[in-house]
């Protein structure tokens, strides 16, 4: 099973993956956490992920607040 993809969430908007997995890769980063070459991480610890999802939740969130104060 290894490098292949089991998530079963869907994207309400498909054209967004390339946006989101360039966020999560630029929050590994600035978090200073490795993501595999091959982008499967399920090796990863699930602290690392968490931290990883936690802030693109809260970048996203930031976002939104933006574009809605900005209306």
């Amino acid at each position: 099973m290894a490098g292949q993809n089991s998530n079963s969430n869907q994207l309400l908007v498909p054209q967004a993956t390339a946006g989101l997995n360039q966020l999560k890769y630029e929050v590994a980063q600035e978090l200073g956490i490795a993501i595999p070459q091959d982008g499967y991480q399920g090796n990863m610890t699930t602290k690392d992920n968490g931290s990883i999802g936690g802030n693109i939740t809260r970048r996203l969130v930031q976002i939104a607040e933006q574009q809605l104060a900005g209306r």
